[in-house]
């Protein structure tokens, strides 16, 4: 009888939510503990729902933030989203989060969160709401963060997966996704490097990848070098003439498919006094690739090999 009380109360605690053991992962080299299963998840940007989506989790999320504001989504991702509701266009508030009863934020440093901003892990700690921080954006608080490489993508599905007890979903997307990596890097292992930049349209100054962003680790992925891989920064702003100077072969430009998209970015570079110079622009080599695509994620092995294909069609 004894034996079958504890084991009632077992299921029964199981079944609130609450945990065995604590569960604590790394966050931004900070332990995040949780004593019980996150219930009720609000996640921010595209990409970060794309990882909750890959692992299954809809029936947790309570709502998204930072989609419709800036981007326009795809069919498969409106399918997958369902009925989930947008909280926010760009970036919540407090007062968003807390009336959907959240539990967890998912979100990052400049991916619905800003340093010293109304919403952060401290501003949302009193109404017992956690925030998971997406890895690629700590380095907006610690400069002392590695380079960027393809784990920010493989350690935050895992992170996520260990925290919403799916954690077997997390490893087999993982084992896949490195399997999938290796052939990439295989085919393009005996071929010439170009010289890459990314551009995040147009502008005054060029918005691109710095060494901790992971476009940075993709574009090495591919078989090419980024040309901005010095910029101390995850995403900031060069300048045209360093950018021109470096002579890039090979352009990736973040297409939000709004007008003619990455087209009408390309067409910017044609007449745009400096870049039109380049080796890339004058030779019309280049790729688009949605903002998804470019930012952790699960997009971000089939557009590895969309960059490889593209980047070396005139090499292999």
């Amino acid at each position: 009888m004894k034996q079958t009380l504890l084991c009632a109360v077992f299921a029964a605690t199981l079944s609130s939510g609450a945990l065995a053991d604590e569960v604590v992962v790394d966050n931004c080299g900070t332990p995040l503990d949780f004593d019980r299963t996150p219930e009720k998840i609000v996640v921010h940007d595209m990409n970060m729902t794309d990882m909750a989506f890959a692992l299954g989790l809809q029936d947790r999320i309570v709502g998204l933030t930072g989609i419709t504001g800036w981007y326009k989504t795809s069919p498969d991702f409106d399918a997958l989203r369902g009925d989930i509701p947008e909280l926010a266009a760009k970036y919540p508030t407090v007062e968003n989060l807390v009336a959907a009863e959240a539990d967890m934020f998912f979100a990052g440093w400049y991916y619905g969160m800003k340093p010293g901003g109304d919403v952060t892990p401290d501003t949302l700690a009193p109404f017992g709401i956690k925030t998971m921080i997406l890895t690629e954006s700590c380095v907006h608080l610690d400069k002392n963060r590695p380079e960027a490489s393809m784990d920010l993508l493989f350690n935050d599905i895992l992170r996520l997966g260990k925290v919403m007890q799916v954690e077997g979903k997390a490893e087999a997307l993982v084992a896949t996704w490195k399997q999938e990596l290796a052939a990439i890097e295989a085919t393009t292992a005996n071929l010439e490097k170009p010289r890459v930049f990314l551009l995040d349209g147009p502008a005054d100054a060029p918005f691109t990848a710095g060494k901790f962003a992971i476009p940075d680790a993709m574009i090495a992925a591919a078989g090419g070098i980024n040309v901005t891989h010095d910029m101390e920064t995850s995403w900031g702003r060069s300048s045209w003439e360093a950018v021109a100077a470096a002579n890039p072969e090979f352009l990736v430009l973040l297409d939000y498919q709004t007008g003619n998209g990455a087209a009408d970015t390309f067409k910017f570079l044609q007449n745009h006094p400096v870049m039109s110079q380049i080796d890339a622009v004058k030779n019309a080599r280049w790729i688009g690739l949605r903002y998804e695509e470019l930012t952790p994620g699960p997009a971000n092995i089939k557009a590895i090999s969309k960059m490889a294909q593209a980047m070396h069609d005139k090499q292999s």
